[in-house]
């Protein structure tokens, strides 16, 4: 008996209606956040998509490679080594209950990645869109029905009240309505699964005119939900044209060339409508007065600066901000952009940023050396371009904190799995063996 290994065709990739409610399930705890409480200091979050991921991972095992899964490993060996070289392990137990969060965070990302190989990139771009097309209606509804009693109610049901937004006055004031919030806690919730969303949307469609429907989804964004995160939404379409649109062209000199060129003038047009649409927003960052804009991104990269004098090797270690929060508040208290009037009822409410919470928690050495890391294993997982991945994930950083939450990994894997996607069709008809050692393979004798 000999074995042959075959491709996957285009009926192997068709998921499973299962499949494809499961995917769904995934997204839409990412967009709710929920937690559940395992034990007094572990809680379960993104619940639904932790259930999801799960029943996921254990419907490809077969699918899973060794290489796969010794990189996966790896990164988690890699975050246990530098848990414990962390200055004070007094915090030893608060790091290691990070540590778990972090690995179920990857692990249920791993089986979504391993779903996304065998998606047809129709299905999972009808997912995406009726995804965005259902925030925008609800959000229309919750704005000129009783949907929003209904929302606040479920809200109050669902949440601590502690995470719960209330600064509906402020949205009024600076944006001259009530944003909604669409069942989320807070409205950043709501614009960060809709720019995400829409972004991979971007990414496996196969619509020719898909670039024109994205900027249009932007723009009725912008008028329905409105808030600074869809400004990343422009940002997010150029590393998607230079560094994965074009197949097998877009190494191109010309085609790099003009994706470029592209590129600067979406980023001149992204300036132009956060200065246009968010003019109020902007006039209270310039006063000083923006304690969302300081949490999120100011504060966050002054400490990072911070660890890096004090803790560069380790860091303060994962969820390691008891460790700081004596540095946490030197440093605000020493930044013109602070204000004293603005409350701290707990650090890691002012440390809203993941990208730079990688800085912090690990260090300058430790976070070059986990970056390095994660890029391996990203190219054992086969990407196209790890440079894509690592660009979606900085900039959806800048709306995200919660580094250890599966939110995070997911930005990550979710871009590995849908670079291939992108790239996969026209690459197998002019290398099918490249593809074997990415997609998985099933054996006929």
């Amino acid at each position: 008996m000999t074995a042959a290994a075959t491709y996957f065709d285009a009926s192997d990739r068709r998921l499973t209606a299962f499949d494809l409610a499961l995917i769904a399930l995934f997204l839409l705890g990412l967009y709710l956040g929920v937690s559940l409480q395992i034990t007094s200091k572990i809680p379960l979050t993104c619940a639904p998509s932790g259930f999801a991921g799960l029943i996921l991972l254990w419907r490809r095992r077969d699918d899973m490679q060794p290489r796969h899964l010794a990189g996966l490993l790896g990164v988690i060996a890699l975050y246990l080594v530098w848990i414990l070289i962390a200055t004070d392990l007094a915090f030893l137990s608060k790091r290691f209950t990070g540590l778990v969060q972090l690995t179920y965070g990857l692990v249920i990302g791993y089986g979504l990645f391993l779903t996304l190989l065998r998606a047809e990139r129709r299905q999972l771009a009808n997912i995406l869109l009726g995804f965005c097309l259902f925030i925008i209606v609800g959000c229309i509804l919750e704005s000129h029905t009783g949907l929003r009693a209904i929302s606040d109610k479920v809200r109050e049901k669902i949440y601590d009240s502690g995470v719960v937004y209330d600064a509906d006055l402020r949205d009024q004031l600076l944006y001259g309505r009530i944003r909604p919030k669409l069942f989320t806690s807070e409205p950043s919730a709501v614009t960060f699964a809709y720019t995400h969303y829409c972004s991979i949307w971007l990414v496996v469609s196969p619509w020719r005119w898909k670039l024109l429907i994205y900027l249009g989804l932007v723009g009725l964004a912008m008028i329905v939900l409105p808030g600074p995160t869809l400004v990343l939404m422009l940002l997010l379409m150029i590393p998607y044209l230079v560094l994965l649109s074009g197949a097998n062209s877009r190494r191109s000199t010309t085609r790099l060339i003009g994706m470029i060129a592209l590129s600067v003038v979406v980023l001149g047009i992204t300036v132009v409508v956060g200065q246009t649409l968010f003019a109020a927003r902007l006039a209270e960052l310039s006063r000083g007065e923006d304690a969302s804009f300081f949490y999120r991104f100011t504060g966050p990269m002054l400490v990072a600066f911070d660890i890096f004098r004090h803790f560069p090797i380790a860091g303060a270690g994962l969820t390691g901000e008891p460790f700081i929060t004596d540095n946490v508040m030197n440093v605000y208290m020493n930044s013109p952009s602070f204000q004293s009037a603005w409350r701290i009822s707990r650090i890691g409410d002012v440390l809203t940023n993941y990208f730079w919470l990688h800085w912090i928690y690990l260090g300058l050495v430790g976070g070059v050396v986990m970056f390095a890391a994660l890029s391996v294993w990203l190219r054992m997982l086969g990407v196209p371009s790890i440079l894509y991945c690592w660009a979606v994930w900085l900039i959806l950083g800048q709306a995200s904190g919660s580094y250890v939450g599966p939110k995070t990994w997911a930005v990550l894997l979710i871009a590995a799995g849908t670079s291939i996607l992108s790239v996969r069709t026209v690459r197998e008809r002019h290398d099918p063996a490249h593809w074997q050692s990415v997609v998985p393979t099933r054996f006929a004798t």
